[in-house]
């Protein structure tokens, strides 16, 4: 089993799990997603680079990706109180974004859905130094879990302040408090529920290749939690 633990952020339900040495051979998994490059530019959201699905018919990828879920089913049960999860999407996926190119709502946190059982799977695979992931509440609101409720009043704090960003966020600023952090480990996997507000650490000076051996490579899953029924 993955050598994990986990822990609570915010103050509403957010939940963190992390998993270290994930797959024993992070290199191996660069090398099967740079067999899929290059990567097309991501669509349909604001992530600020490139993206690459991965299809049943990618084996090698799609094996990984098997492998690593089912490795994670007991941990992820765990922590979110799920009895399993469906895959949505899964992907490589690399920031290739300089901070001057981005647009207003690449420069601060977002969440994936307000849908409570959604879960996001961050893979680190290489590229990654300087880098990881962090987690943030609104000041204006106190927000830091996004949901169907408060969606509307988040959306619109972060409309009247939008115009005082630039760049990627780094830590804390007058909008947002930076409330967790996770370090960009290679072979570590991050699980986090997709309605809590979160960002890349996406330092100045990292390479902005497009190159899965050379840039910032993870690997992106997207599931839906089954929620635990109680006992009969």
């Amino acid at each position: 089993m993955i050598h994990h633990h986990s822990r609570s952020i915010g103050d509403n339900g957010g939940r963190l799990l992390i998993g270290e040495a994930a797959t024993g051979d992070a290199g191996a998994i660069a090398d099967i997603a740079a067999a899929l490059g290059p990567f097309p530019p991501a669509r349909g959201n604001a992530y600020p680079g490139v993206r690459r699905f991965i299809a049943p018919a990618d084996r090698a990828a799609a094996g990984y990706s098997r492998d690593l879920l089912r490795s994670l089913v007991p941990l992820i049960n765990a922590t979110f109180d799920v009895d399993g999860f469906d895959l949505l999407t899964a992907s490589f996926s690399m920031v290739t974004a300089s901070p001057d190119r981005l647009t207003p709502v690449q420069r601060a946190p977002h969440f994936d859905s307000t849908d409570p059982h959604y879960l996001a799977i961050l893979h680190y695979l290489g590229g990654t130094q300087g880098s990881g992931t962090s987690f943030y509440r609104q000041r204006t609101t106190g927000i830091d879990r996004v949901s169907e409720q408060n969606q509307p009043e988040f959306i619109a704090a972060a409309r009247r302040e939008a115009d005082s960003w630039s760049g990627y966020i780094a830590g804390s600023n007058p909008s947002f408090e930076q409330i967790d952090t996770v370090e960009a480990v290679p072979d570590r996997v991050i699980v986090y529920q997709g309605s809590l507000l979160h960002s890349g650490i996406i330092p100045p000076d990292m390479p902005f290749s497009d190159d899965p051996l050379v840039g910032r490579l993870t690997a992106n899953f997207f599931v839906l939690g089954r929620p635990r029924r109680p006992p009969a």
